[in-house]
């Protein structure tokens, strides 16, 4: 039987493939060491791109809550523009129904009742040694020198003998009556306002005044304050 022989390589051979095989093996670690770089490189850059969108969009969104706020402050005064427009409409309406209220009392057209004062008028006593006996005797300008300082002090009603005036009411005296809206009344002559009585009595009453006036008139004037006054709506014929 034959022996088999062994195939010996050269030793220059051994080393030139064991040369190779550490150059091969440098080399594809290079490349994986290369590629692992460029793929973590690559997420990194993803990654940044991505955390850029995120913050572009959260600037986005900030801005854009910015500009609803802004809204939202524009739109909440223009509601409290509405509230404040509607209370004023409100207090306009309620100012309207106390003017209406207020010449609905001054023309007669509702009853009056509250507070009030009353001037009475009567005539002088008569001398005899003066010439015209007129001088003693209340006329209307006397009555309506009353009236009109009442009208101004904000009486709301105003009578005369209990005759209630209005708007287009006619005052005339004929010696000792007097004539209200064709009704003749006796003297004294008793007026009447429903209103304030201390600003009433303080405007008949100042210094230099009606009562003052009066009273160089010969004319006897007597003030005083009452509780209660009442003085129920005109009716049509009292306007006739």
């Amino acid at each position: 039987m034959k022996k088999s022989k062994l195939l010996k390589v050269p030793s220059r051979g051994l080393i030139t493939i064991s040369m190779v095989s550490l150059v091969l093996g440098f080399i594809l670690a290079y490349s994986y060491s290369i590629s692992s770089d460029d793929t973590n490189e690559n997420a990194n850059v993803t990654g940044f791109q991505e955390l850029e969108k995120y913050r572009e969009k959260l600037v986005e969104q900030k801005e854009r809550n910015k500009e609803l706020n802004e809204e939202i402050i524009v739109k909440q005064q223009k509601v409290r523009d509405y509230e404040q427009s509607f209370v004023e409409s409100e207090e306009s309406v309620e100012d309207l129904v106390e003017e209406a209220e207020l010449l609905r009392l001054l023309i007669g057209d509702i009853p009056s009742q509250g507070k009030g004062i009353t001037v009475s008028l009567e005539d002088g006593a008569y001398d005899p040694s003066q010439e015209n006996p007129n001088d003693y005797i209340v006329h209307e300008s006397h009555v309506f020198k009353v009236i009109n300082e009442l009208k101004i002090s904000g009486a709301e009603a105003i009578s005369i003998n209990g005759q209630r005036l209005h708007a287009n009411s006619y005052i005339r005296c004929t010696g000792p009556v007097i004539v209200v809206d064709g009704k003749t009344f006796p003297a004294p002559f008793t007026i009447e306002a429903v209103g304030d009585p201390k600003v009433l009595l303080a405007s008949v009453n100042l210094g230099g005044g009606v009562v003052d006036q009066l009273t160089s008139d010969n004319i006897v004037v007597t003030v005083g304050e009452k509780d209660l006054i009442t003085m129920p709506a005109l009716r049509d014929d009292d306007y006739s």
